[in-house]
């Protein structure tokens, strides 16, 4: 049985080594890569000794014991990563407030504290009252669960420059599962200043000791390599009885974790409506900064959430140096900075720099003397963003799909917001449903 797999990211790479493991002899695997590296999304970039990673910050961690370890023995065991604990704040004009924004109201300006706990107490009050349903749209939803003090304070501007676009056009479906709830006790005592802890299962990560997070897909890819094509763009994919043709050449199965947005490019026989389907599906863009500082070392921090306007373009930065030593050379830092743009549109341009820098050093988190240099990288596929058309869409392309035995995988291969450790258990659990028939032969 041939088996071609499109895209070599963590999902494809994870799904060939886990169909090895099973018993599949490599040779029966073809992976398709059109870059000239693996890693897809978790790719990694050194300049000049400061590594950083190119589609935002990563970190391992996951509820899945088993394959947060696979993917640790894949990058060279324990020994290779070092252990962090987390400590994740938002900058808040000149104040670091406690993260999530709920468990750090204690932190805030007097009267900031105030809208923010009166909003969220009524907020909280109208549910156990109304019963009231999740709202559909995003926009709505947060002021629903949060109320409208921490809605205008932190989560709308915050959202609005994650998201380009207004809120109401997003729906809830997103956060569901993904935020927790913070027990109303555990909000009063925060805003008169009692610590509590919110995201606990992020508490404590892991991070490669060299390399940035790349080591962990260059790891997955090792035993993989001689079956995967780099450079090598999926340009046909045509159905031919039971089997297929991928770039004229015959497969017995073909698992696709290319975006969806992008099959109709290269899959002959689509109809037009489900075409159309794939090539609406919402996704933004992801433009990251490298700055390299000419500083000894940062403040004891993770990553920090910048929801002002006056704090520039980026919603993230990511602490870069503080995850391992090895990201920077010795005596020098960095930050990792991330600003969103939406998918399909134009990246902005030379300018968008200044203004990040500009606002970092408004927020105080650099002076530009401590600047040695920058470097950009651009990713197309970074967000799903849920507007309230993408249920309807992406059921008429995975159905489509699943109906001509074309297999979807990966995070845009399926169009769901998942992180590295998701992708490894999607990956693992469609190797255990292909393994059986496969074997068969």
């Amino acid at each position: 049985m041939k088996i071609a797999i499109l895209g070599a990211g963590v999902s494809g790479l994870a799904l060939a080594r886990f169909l090895t493991e099973g018993g599949i002899a490599l040779d029966d695997l073809t992976l398709f890569e059109s870059a000239r590296e693996v890693g897809g999304l978790c790719r990694s970039k050194t300049v000049d000794g400061f590594t950083y990673d190119v589609a935002g910050g990563h970190i391992l961690f996951s509820k899945d014991a088993a394959a947060m370890q696979w993917m640790k023995d894949c990058a060279g065991g324990d020994d290779a990563f070092v252990r962090r604990d987390r400590n994740t704040k938002i900058r808040f004009e000149d104040r670091w407030v406690h993260y999530p924004f709920e468990n750090g109201l204690g932190d805030l300006p007097k009267s900031a504290n105030f809208d923010c706990l009166s909003g969220y107490v009524k907020a909280w009050h109208k549910r156990q009252v109304d019963g009231s349903e999740v709202p559909k749209d995003f926009a709505s939803w947060i002021r629903w669960r949060f109320g409208d003090g921490i809605a205008e304070h932190f989560m709308d501007p915050y959202n609005e420059k994650i998201w380009k676009r207004p809120l109401g056009e997003i729906t809830s479906d997103w956060v569901a599962g993904r935020v927790p709830d913070a027990p109303v006790d555990d909000v009063l005592r925060a805003s008169i200043g009692i610590t509590t802890e919110g995201y606990t299962h992020q508490a404590i990560f892991y991070y490669p000791k060299r390399g940035g997070f790349q080591p962990i897909t260059d790891g997955i890819a090792t035993t993989l390599m001689s079956r995967v094509r780099l450079g090598t763009p999926v340009v046909s994919v045509v159905k031919k009885g039971e089997s297929w043709l991928v770039n004229d050449e015959e497969f017995d199965v073909v698992v696709n974790t290319i975006s969806l947005s992008l099959v109709p490019d290269f899959v002959h026989g689509i109809p037009t409506d489900v075409a159309e389907a794939m090539r609406t599906l919402e996704y933004n863009s992801l433009v990251s900064f490298l700055v390299a500082l000419d500083r000894p070392e940062h403040p004891d921090l993770s990553w920090i959430y910048l929801p002002q306007r006056a704090q520039g373009p980026a919603n993230r930065v990511t602490y870069m140096s503080n995850y391992s030593p090895g990201n920077a050379p010795e005596g020098k830092t960095s930050f990792l900075i991330e600003i969103t743009a939406p998918g399909g549109q134009p990246y902005p341009g030379t300018e968008l720099e200044a203004e990040v820098l500009e606002g970092l050093e408004h927020a105080g988190l650099l002076q530009r003397s401590e600047i040695l240099f920058t470097d950009r990288s651009e990713v197309r596929f970074a967000y799903v963003v849920f507007d309230h058309d993408y249920r309807r869409r992406r059921a008429a392309a995975l159905g489509w799909m699943e109906e001509q035995g074309l297999t979807p995988l990966g995070r845009f291969g399926r169009f769901e917001y998942d992180n590295s450790d998701q992708c490894v258990i999607k990956a693992r659990e469609l190797a255990g449903k292909m393994l059986p028939a496969l074997q068969r032969g």
